[in-house]
């Protein structure tokens, strides 16, 4: 079963931010529950929806986040509690939510804020009381989700806690140390050094950084305890140990694009019925630093079947290429975006990736054959000051292994007589098809 909400009737936040983007579920909600019967932003529908929530000690919390198995849900799927042991000792933290989205492909963070923004403060003022931080910092891009955050803050009695800011909307300022950067003042890119921001954050402050949907799936495990955490999930479906839902914002070539809370270890053939996914030749999954998978309706959407399929489920961003388009038009037409939205500080970002951006272009125009895109691919990775390059390299790599058939035909041809018809958005206007 899923349910969508109409965005015209769900008068949130000022027009035109994202929170107009629809939001739904397959099966029972968590994060979501509620949103279709009443306006969540306000703090008493939130309690007379979810109930109170307790604040456990830092070793409660700790036994909880290890039962449970809690990882990020923004990327790299970094354990939350290894991030709080990691906390550099005898100084008082600070936290962070990462509600800086600068994937086109990803708005399930910004739906959360803009939708149900006390499910991602309540994690983060958990997390808070257990580390002793008397600081919460909420870093966003979008200007309606900055303006829904502050109207929630309005009604907590803890809102003195909360600081929000917004920072420039650029792929890069989501990055944890650019983003501390911004915090701190500077530019938000990524520094040169690989400092962690559990020694050396905010304010050189260590600091607990994760983004929006981690914290809004804590505050889901503290009120459901462990096992009523895991009564969701692959753990029950598969026997894969990922309890709990996720967010996963679906665009591309599909009929109704949207934010929708899944159990981890559905079938991508569920996901693709109830967002109407039109025929299609490959699948993007992870966002742009993940990379190209043939459509199997059998795919498992969870980090290990996606793992196990060659992919990353990344930050939840699935993107279905349909059999209409060019498939390796699209992808020269992002590896140049990805190239452009680089911090340009350091080599394989200002020469490697607009090279590798000009190798995939000449390859689509038929001049070219892989092997020099393949091989600048392989020299900017693990050479730069951040993972940019890395997942620029990844995402080409393995578009150029899934549109093998593709490469050769535009090679024999110089096209494939297909029209670039943008599966793959620069914009969210475009992932959204004006909705923003």
């Amino acid at each position: 079963m899923i349910t969508v909400l109409d965005p015209l009737r769900t008068a949130l936040v000022p027009a035109g931010s994202l929170a107009a983007i629809p939001v739904g579920w397959l099966g029972q909600p968590r994060l979501f529950a509620g949103a279709d019967r009443r306006d969540l932003t306000s703090y008493s529908n939130h309690l007379a929806e979810h109930g109170p929530l307790t604040t456990p000690t830092s070793a409660v919390l700790l036994a909880l986040l290890d039962a449970a198995r809690l990882t990020g849900r923004g990327g790299a799927a970094f354990p939350l509690a290894a991030k709080i042991r990691a906390l550099r000792p005898r100084a008082r933290p600070v936290v962070v939510v990462n509600g800086c989205e600068g994937e086109p492909s990803s708005a399930k963070d910004a739906a959360l804020l803009s939708r149900v923004p006390h499910q991602v403060l309540d994690g983060a003022a958990v997390v808070a009381a257990a580390v002793d931080a008397r600081r919460v910092f909420v870093a966003v891009t979008d200007p309606g989700v900055e303006v829904a955050v502050r109207r929630a803050l309005a009604g907590r009695p803890d809102r003195d806690r909360f600081e929000v800011h917004r920072l420039p909307d650029r792929f890069v300022s989501g990055e944890a140390r650019a983003l501390i950067a911004g915090l701190n003042g500077d530019v938000a890119v990524p520094p040169g050094r690989r400092t962690l921001p559990t020694d050396h954050g905010v304010g050189g402050a260590p600091t607990v950084l994760s983004n929006a949907e981690t914290f809004a799936q804590l505050a889901t495990l503290v009120r459901l305890g462990p096992d009523g955490f895991a009564r969701h999930g692959a753990s029950q479906l598969s026997g894969l140990a990922e309890p709990g839902t996720v967010l996963l914002t679906v665009t591309g070539a599909v009929r109704r694009p949207g934010v929708v809370e899944v159990p981890y270890g559905v079938e991508l053939s569920a996901l693709a019925e109830v967002v109407g996914a039109q025929p299609s030749q490959a699948l993007v999954i992870g966002g742009y630093h993940g990379g190209w998978l043939r459509p199997d309706p059998h795919l498992v959407l969870s980090k290990a079947g996606v793992a196990a399929a060659g992919g990353t489920l990344g930050a939840g961003a699935v993107m279905f290429v349909g059999d209409q388009t060019c498939g390796l038009s699209e992808l020269a037409r992002v590896a140049g975006w990805l190239a452009d939205q680089s911090a340009r500080s350091c080599g394989p970002c200002a020469f490697g990736l607009p090279a590798l951006a000009e190798d995939v272009r000449a390859l689509a125009a038929g001049r070219a054959g892989p092997a020099v895109a393949e091989r600048h691919a392989r020299m900017v990775t693990g050479r730069g000051a951040c993972g940019h390059p890395d997942g620029a390299a990844r995402f080409v790599l393995s578009g150029l292994a899934t549109l093998a058939d593709e490469v050769r035909t535009h090679q024999s041809y110089g096209s494939c007589g297909r029209a670039d018809q943008a599966h793959l958005p620069m914009t969210r206007a475009q992932a959204f098809r004006g909705v923003r």
